[in-house]
């Protein structure tokens, strides 16, 4: 069996190799440490004025990065 480069996959194609070989805890493994990883930004805070359009922009840029 050849060793799998998963530091090769983007997010997207870790997460979809993992769903279809679901007994390879090394990807599991692998795409948890990367969700551990990410940076977590705090976008706003519930008393600010700007809220609903912070978390607006927030949303469009999630999706654009996709």
């Amino acid at each position: 069996m050849s060793q799998i480069d998963y530091s090769a996959m983007s997010d997207r194609e870790l997460k979809e190799y993992f769903i279809k070989h679901r007994e390879d805890t090394s990807a599991l493994q692998a795409y948890l440490e990367r969700r551990r990883r990410r940076s977590l930004e705090v976008i706003t805070t519930v008393n600010d004025s700007d809220f609903d359009a912070k978390i607006q922009t927030a949303i469009h840029q999630q999706l654009n990065d996709r």
